[in-house]
Order: structure tokens, then C-alpha cells, then sequence
């Protein structure tokens, strides 16, 4: 345990968020100043709300892709009946397992693999005091998170970050049970509240020699998965490959999109695909969370930039006409909003996490 609490200390990819952005907010603050209003992020993606500043509808965002790319999803709202959300997911032709989490949600919070009617009855049961998605589970091996942008009225975009995904594994030896290899495994032993619950069933059980367990399929950094920057694999082919997508959602212009894939070379053609998410101007480059390839100064010179390209964006919106800028009270109102429904969450998190 001392081990565990030592790292979250020392290596600051495990640092709290406000590690990364509290030394920004001075930047942002003369940014608000330069453009004449606090409210100048908000015009940078029209068609979400606020941008995509945290409180939007991920059933809404998802809707917004070409339907080629877009999950099976279904809005679960408040207080809705168990009984009728069966039959939604059968004429959706959503199968079990499936992923659920908050139609409001962050860094991975309450988001849950359900494996089973029993346990999709119970999880809308416990958490029923939040608008829920139900998504098909995408069986792409493979996962990233890609950060475009493109400058209102240029034909072509930029992509800044290429975070790959590798999620939480363990290999076997033939002799260690699950749990045993969880200990002593590096990176694993940090999360080991969270996988042991994820894995209970399976803890004592012994792994082939060189077989390899997965322990979780969330692909948060908060839930173990490792963020590898993979900003060589940057090209034309998946410039292009972004550029088309952007033009076809309107008023998209900056944030990350987060995908699973079959094969790199595949997904540069936009084909063996699904996008689960299309983030706003509140995500992040999360590619600045691999420590091999760069340090903490280096991520917050990373938020830094993009904070400038929301600035270049938000103002050009403007001056063109196509968005406006929100006022002072509504920022305010939204911050409320913003530190009422983070406490909610998480207290519900931290429900789940003591059962």
C-alpha cells in the first residue's frame, strides 16, 4: 500500500486534474481578456452545447456522426421503467454485454460494462437519479483518441494528438492466480480496488503460462488504461481522413474524438471503425499523460497551445458570425451547474466503489 501511495504521488500522470489546469488559468484569463469576454470558448463548436464544455448530452454529441461510425445508443432518462428499456435494446438490436454510463459524464466515472439483464436492472436501479446511454460494446481490439481542429473558413484541419490505448493486462505464468499477478504487477497493483471488483469472479482462477487477461476494457486512464503517445503515426492520410468528418458535422471544429479500431492503416481509410465519443472544447490532448515521452511541464505547454487554438477559433466563429459568445451570468450559472452534477457523480461513484 505504501508502494501505491508513493506513486500517486511521485509519477504526475496520476496527479489530480487541477494539477493541469489550475497553472493554466492565468493564460486563460488574459485570452478572456484579449477577446472581451469570458464567454470566448463557447463559440468554437456551434453545434454542441457550450461547446462541448462538459455538460452536453453524449446521446446528443453521438447523434451528430455519420451513421457509418456511430455506436447503437440508446438515452435512458430519469425515472425511467426497467420494463421498457428491454425492449428498446432488442429493437436497437443491442446485445448484452453491453456499456452504460451517464449521458453527463467524466474521466471515466460510473462508466461500466453489463454483462447480463440482472445486472443492467440493478445499475439503473442504484443510479437512477441521473439521465443514463445504453451503447452497443464495440469489439475493436483496438483503441485511440485523436485531437483535430480546423480554423473557421480554412479547407483543412490539424491534428495535434494521437493517444493510443493500451488497456490494463496481466500475463500468466501458470503458477500465479489472477490476483497474484495483480500484485505484482506495477501498474496494476495501483488499481487494484477497482480491477479486483471488475474481475471478482475470475480472481483465484490461474492463467496458462503467457496467456494474457485483461482486466478492464474502459479505456480511461482513471480505469488503468495506459495513454502511449502516438503522435509519429500523424499523416496526410488521417488529416484527410478527419477533415472529411469534420465537414460532416457542421459547427465541429475542435476537440477529441475517441475510437475503436481494427487496425491503424484500416481506420486512415475510415473503414472497421466506431467513434464512441466526440468531445468538445473541454477534453484534452491526452497524449501529454504518456511520462515516457514528456514531462509535466511539457502537458501543460500542451493544454497551453490548445487553449490559443480555442481563442483562434471562438474569435474567427465570431467575426464571421456563425456563433456568439456567452455572457458572465451564464458562466456563472454553469459553473454551479458544473460543481453540482461533478459532486453528484462522483458521490455515486464513490457508492459503487464501497459495495
Amino acid at each position: 500500500m505504501l508502494l501505491f501511495n508513493t506513486k500517486k504521488y511521485t509519477y504526475w500522470e496520476y496527479w489530480p486534474s487541477f494539477m493541469f489546469y489550475v497553472p493554466v488559468v492565468p493564460y486563460a484569463f488574459y485570452l478572456a481578456l484579449k477577446s472581451r469576454s469570458f464567454g470566448f470558448f463557447s463559440a468554437v463548436n456551434p453545434c454542441m452545447e457550450g461547446s462541448g464544455h462538459g455538460l452536453e448530452s453524449k446521446y446528443d454529441t453521438v447523434q451528430l456522426l455519420p451513421s457509418k461510425y456511430k455506436p447503437k445508443t440508446i438515452f435512458i432518462k430519469i425515472g425511467t421503467e426497467t420494463s421498457t428499456i428491454l425492449p428498446k435494446l432488442v429493437s436497437n438490436n443491442i446485445k448484452f454485454p453491453l456499456i452504460i454510463k451517464p449521458n453527463i459524464g467524466f474521466r471515466g466515472l460510473l462508466v461500466k460494462k453489463i454483462n447480463s439483464e440482472k445486472e443492467l436492472i440493478q445499475y439503473i436501479n442504484k443510479y437512477n437519479s441521473i439521465n443514463l446511454i445504453a451503447q452497443e460494446l464495440i469489439t475493436y481490439k483496438n483503441e485511440c483518441g485523436i485531437f483535430y481542429y480546423k480554423i473557421p473558413g480554412e479547407k483543412t484541419g490539424t491534428i495535434t494528438s494521437i493517444t493510443l490505448k493500451k488497456y490494463l493486462t496481466v500475463i500468466g505464468n501458470g503458477k500465479s492466480t489472477i490476483l497474484e499477478l495483480i500484485q505484482e504487477d506495477a501498474r496494476a497493483k495501483i488499481y487494484i480496488e477497482l480491477i479486483s471488483e471488475i474481475n471478482k469472479d475470475k480472481l483465484h482462477s490461474v492463467p496458462l503460462q503467457d496467456e494474457e487477461i485483461v482486466l478492464n476494457i474502459i479505456g480511461n486512464h482513471s480505469k488503468g488504461t495506459q495513454f502511449i503517445n502516438g503522435n509519429n503515426l500523424i499523416d496526410k492520410d488521417l488529416t484527410s481522413f478527419f477533415d472529411e468528418l469534420s465537414n460532416s458535422i457542421e459547427g465541429w471544429n475542435f476537440g477529441r474524438v475517441d475510437i475503436k479500431f481494427n487496425n491503424f492503416e484500416e481506420l486512415k481509410k475510415g473503414i472497421n471503425l466506431k467513434i464512441i465519443e466526440i468531445n468538445g472544447i473541454i477534453s484534452e490532448p491526452t497524449h501529454i499523460y504518456d511520462a515516457s515521452k514528456g514531462t509535466y511541464f511539457d502537458a501543460l505547454k500542451a493544454i497551453k497551445n490548445h487553449w490559443k487554438l480555442i481563442y483562434r477559433i471562438g474569435t474567427k466563429n465570431k467575426r464571421l458570425k456563425k456563433a456568439n459568445f456567452t455572457n458572465l451570468s451564464y458562466l456563472i450559472t454553469l459553473y454551479f451547474r458544473y460543481k453540482k452534477y461533478l459532486k453528484k457523480v462522483s458521490d455515486l461513484s464513490a457508492n459503487l466503489n464501497s459495495r
